[in-house]
């Protein structure tokens, strides 16, 4: 895969893609809040050739390669502000059959450009993705708080993210546990998703329930299935490679 850094409305990113299936699709895989593109490991390589569709990884600012964030302070609207910027990035690399592959942060970041940006996107996978704050989600923030204090968390991150770790963490744990952010939610912008969704979500999530995906594909404005996997918990894509790959592939085959 090749791999540079991209200057979007003047945000400097890191990319890595391979776009070696031509006219097919491109699958766009989005992190989740302490994510970035080398810690999909080899599950985005292994769902493009499945799926025989190009396939672009990219660190939003402030994560992985990418530069750094210029504060942690976020506002409230702030991933539909990401979705923005990933329509931008889209148009920068001509790409207009994508295929959103979306983790938590990122799924949510999905269903938002989905549905401001119908043009450029063919489907959605989420994969414990967010629609509204609930007590479940901010409990798993307060013990990933506990673990950043109590362990050697920031040291890990720092492998992936190097001295912006502090932002980042900062930035997510913030942000989420904010008295204004406790009212953000994004069901109004879901009737306007008119693509196929994929609703990936494990039964034993530590950051959101089950009404996270029901509320979703019932509100929705195109078809939409989910994937409960009993057990699994935020990251099936990581506890559970093959069965995501398969059924990802399933989904991507129908449609494409």
């Amino acid at each position: 895969m090749e791999e540079r850094i991209i200057d979007v409305k003047g945000k400097k990113l890191y990319i890595k893609y391979d776009f070696s299936f031509g006219e097919r699709p491109t699958l766009i895989f989005l992190h989740d809040s302490l994510g970035c593109a080398q810690l999909w490991r080899d599950f985005p390589e292994r769902l493009s050739e499945a799926t025989k569709c190009n396939v672009l990884i990219y660190d939003r600012l402030g994560y992985g390669k990418s530069y750094p964030m210029p504060t942690y302070e976020r506002p409230v609207n702030y991933m539909e502000l990401e979705a923005d910027l990933l329509s931008s990035l889209l148009t920068e690399l001509n790409i207009d059959k994508a295929i959103l592959f979306g983790h938590s942060d990122g799924g949510t970041i999905a269903l938002i450009t989905a549905s401001k940006y119908r043009e450029k996107v063919q489907a959605v996978i989420c994969e414990a993705g967010h629609i509204f704050v609930e007590e479940v989600t901010l409990k798993g923030i307060y013990d990933a708080l506990e673990t950043y204090k109590t362990t050697n968390l920031a040291e890990r991150l720092q492998k992936y993210h190097g001295d912006k770790v502090k932002t980042l963490f900062k930035a997510w744990t913030e942000t989420w546990t904010r008295e204004d952010y406790r009212t953000w939610n994004i069901e109004y912008l879901l009737k306007d998703i008119i693509c196929p969704l994929l609703f990936i979500q494990g039964d034993a999530d530590e950051y959101g329930s089950l009404e996270q995906v029901n509320r979703t594909i019932n509100q929705v404005g195109g078809t939409s299935e989910k994937y409960i996997i009993p057990g699994a918990g935020h990251t099936p894509h990581k506890e559970m490679p093959d069965m995501i790959i398969e059924k990802s592939a399933e989904f991507i085959g129908e449609i494409s």
